[in-house]
């Protein structure tokens, strides 16, 4: 016979897991040890949390959209007050009145009598944002720790380091470091952050680092939520008018310079209608923006590098044959030294061209024509799953068929990026675009840990019946039962 195996009656401490030194593992183990001394947050604490972070945001929103605006160089004031700061209060009012329904005990539907399902705080969760949205990109996925009552560690991304900074400062002012803190630093403290065997870990960002963060979590056991990207298509039938859908494209394009992991990355259209997506695509662009230079609504690439990669992308494309189509409408020079990349379409564009093999993350969007909406969703279904898909159709029985034999993460029809406003919906991947879901009660749910509990009378319990020796007959009997219910 095999020895037993022997099980430790404690919580391993943090030094006996991970090898390497890290560190990050004393604040770490003193989260770990706050939460089991604290005890799991009532309702009411956990909503006074939100209600301290959400003041803390309003009271210092001018500190936080500086920090934002000087880390991009140039960024939309509107697009960082929108999505940085109101989207977060807006999320966290959405979420705090609604943790007291969600925390309470679910009956399971039908089995035995005195079942419960409860909802416990999973412990330390680590956080790790991407650059693209600083502040929303940590925050969000926070407010969902919060309200499940986790404690949270973390880190934000080092493209951004001023916002990174003033995250730091404010929640050191506002909570214990046991309960949340930030950790800044570069490329090294993100891995030595990954490599903490946390209760859950959240990360936000590319695909390529999403597999190395799962590689790091799986040798602790770690669950993880990836919000990954990818690109995300955008299929218009034959039915629709063409301009209705680059008006409804182009503020999803154009918002953040095209840096959003949901942004539409490449359209599929009739072969015919190229030429007519171009001429509107062109008219309706220079509407939103009539010049470039010193323009306040325009928002720049975050970096040099990828800055750099855009431009890459670009000419690749036209050292391959894709003609390039850049909305400039009153010709202007960029200004050197600026990151600035006008709305671009590239046509003509083949699948060996990096424009059709890369995420974009920019203003620049390939067209590729098809010769029907069918060739179209063939293509999409033999590409990894998106993050989102966009699919315009006048025909609502076409539309929900290919809503239903599709998949990605989330999808739109008849517009682009809306389903993510939706705090009552789920936000998340699917296959190389993520795993997991937040926002609003999927958040909750996705940091608790949904506990199965049997209660059973003083006086009487099921098991009775298994107490005293098998009846001769029941062998016989159970494989009659196995028979009718095959």
């Amino acid at each position: 016979m095999n020895s037993p195996q022997i099980v430790s009656i404690r919580p391993p401490k943090i030094e006996e897991v991970v090898s390497a030194p890290n560190p990050y593992l004393e604040i770490l183990q003193k989260q770990k040890d706050a939460f089991i001394e604290r005890g799991i947050p009532s309702v009411q604490q956990r909503i006074d949390t939100l209600n301290t972070m959400g003041k803390m945001f309003s009271d210092n929103s001018d500190d936080i959209i500086a920090a934002v605006q000087a880390d991009f160089g140039h960024r939309s004031s509107v697009e960082t007050v929108a999505s940085e700061v109101l989207g977060v209060l807006s999320e966290i009012r959405a979420t705090k009145g609604k943790i007291k329904k969600w925390a309470k005990p679910l009956k399971p539907k039908g089995g035995l009598p005195g079942g419960r399902m409860f909802f416990q705080p999973k412990g330390v969760i680590g956080i790790m944002g991407a650059w693209n949205y600083p502040v929303q990109l940590v925050i969000s996925p926070l407010i969902g720790v919060l309200a499940a009552g986790n404690h949270a560690m973390i880190k934000p991304p080092d493209v951004t380091p001023r916002t990174s900074d003033i995250l730091q400062s404010l929640f050191a002012k506002h909570f214990d470091a046991d309960y949340i803190t930030v950790i800044t630093g570069e490329v090294e403290t993100a891995v030595q952050f990954s490599e903490l065997p946390f209760d859950h870990m959240v990360y936000t960002g590319n695909t390529e680092i999403g597999r190395r963060v799962m590689m790091a979590a799986a040798k602790n056991l770690t669950p993880v939520t990836l919000e990954l990207g990818g690109k995300s298509p955008v299929i218009i039938d034959d039915s629709f008018p063409v301009a209705k859908a680059i008006k409804r494209l182009i503020p999803g394009k154009s918002m953040n310079a095209g840096q959003t992991c949901i942004a539409p990355d490449y359209v599929l259209i009739n072969k015919d209608r190229v030429a007519e997506f171009v001429k509107d695509f062109e008219r309706l662009a220079t509407k939103r923006y009539p010049t470039l230079v010193d323009n306040e609504n325009i928002t720049w690439i975050v970096n040099e590098r990828h800055h750099k990669r855009l431009l890459d992308i670009i000419e690749d494309a036209r050292a391959k044959g894709a003609e390039i189509h850049q909305v400039n409408p009153q010709h202007e020079s960029i200004p050197e030294g600026s990151r600035m990349i006008p709305l671009t379409v590239i046509t003509n564009v083949s699948d060996d061209m990096r424009c059709m093999q890369e995420e974009i993350f920019g203003p620049v969007l390939p067209v590729k024509g098809v010769n029907s909406t069918e060739e179209a969703l063939n293509y999409l279904k033999g590409r990894p799953r998106p993050l989102a898909l966009y699919y315009f159709d006048s025909n609502r029985k076409r539309s929900e068929e290919v809503m239903r034999t599709t998949i990605s993460g989330g999808a739109c029809v008849n517009d682009a990026m809306l389903h993510i406003a939706n705090m009552n919906m789920p936000f998340g991947g699917s296959g190389e675009s993520g795993l997991g879901h937040y926002h609003g009660y999927d958040g909750f749910l996705e940091f608790s840990h949904k506990k199965s509990i049997q209660f059973s009378s003083p006086r009487f319990s099921p098991s009775s019946f298994m107490a005293g020796p098998y009846p001769k007959r029941t062998y016989g009997f159970l494989k009659r039962v196995v028979k009718f219910l095959g």
